[in-house]
């Protein structure tokens, strides 16, 4: 049976201001028990008071995160650089799961340079395997470019086998896909479900003050701009078709994410998250 938590990406600020425990304790009392962490320094001390999480709240640290090398100016551990620290950092969270955020910015220049993510990419899927851990890659909207009518995604899978997929169901809505049949698609590959809803917003106030100043520019820019991130069950996903497929897709988990809040505070996303998730019939899966 899959668990329903938490994508960590969400949590950074609170990470940064509170600490590791002080965070996940928050989502505990919310009804969360799992957390991927992703966008967390992993410092010896974020380490060890994410080892305590687990140890005192029944924290599952579902899955650690890592780019196969950092980006110019980001700083964090890499696949590339720091393989050894990575398989110790799993270790020690007892997480087996260890996933690819987003495929390199250089690498969205050309299939060749996809290509050569692809097999760098595998090549660390099959050292991690050797250590017990399981390497997964996490879609965005790009990977459904097509290139001679295959879609990117297809050719990252086929080209490195050994590697997992990580569905992303908002983004795959944004990609101009369905994501209860790609989760059906991938079911053979995919371990984990990105929970993050689609809404369409309100053109705001300023765009129609634009128009009417005669900057058809800015209004344009608002109205092809008006897709969102949303809690769970409040935006257009059918999320009791998703987590129904990726039930019998043997998902392992479903983390809820939400990439913009809009000014709302994190804890509040999350507990609406929750309280639609529930009201699904879904509080078993927490």
């Amino acid at each position: 049976m899959a668990t329903i938590g938490v994508q960590a990406m969400m949590l950074k600020n609170s990470f940064a201001e509170v600490g590791p425990f002080e965070t996940l304790k928050k989502i505990s009392e919310i009804g969360y028990s799992a957390v991927e962490v992703s966008q967390i320094p992993m410092t010896s001390e974020n380490v060890a008071e994410l080892a305590r999480a687990r140890d005192e709240l029944g924290m599952d640290i579902a899955a650690l995160s890592a780019p196969l090398r950092v980006a110019p100016g980001m700083p964090g551990d890499s696949l590339s650089a720091d393989f050894d620290k990575i398989v110790a950092d799993c270790r020690a969270l007892d997480s087996t799961m260890l996933r690819i955020g987003m495929l390199p910015f250089d690498a969205m220049s050309s299939l060749d340079k996809v290509l050569e993510f692809a097999d760098e990419t595998n090549d660390i899927a099959r050292r991690l395997a050797d250590e017990g851990i399981s390497l997964y890659y996490h879609n965005h909207h790009i990977e459904f470019a097509k290139y001679d009518g295959k879609h990117l995604l297809d050719i990252i899978a086929d080209r490195a086998p050994d590697m997992g997929l990580e569905i992303d169901v908002h983004w795959v809505q944004r990609g101009g896909l369905d994501p209860v049949s790609t989760i059906r698609k991938y079911r053979d590959r995919v371990a984990m479900v990105h929970l993050k809803d689609y809404r369409i917003g309100a053109i705001p106030d300023e765009a129609f003050a634009a128009l009417s100043a005669g900057d058809h520019a800015t209004f344009m820019a608002a109205f092809t701009g008006v897709v969102q991130f949303a809690e769970v069950g409040e935006g257009n996903l059918d999320f009791a078709a998703i987590i129904e497929e990726s039930l019998a897709s043997d998902v392992q988990y479903l983390l809820v994410e939400q990439d913009d809040l809009y000014g709302r505070d994190v804890f509040d996303c999350l507990r609406t998250s929750y309280d639609n998730l529930v009201s699904l019939g879904y509080r078993s899966l927490f």
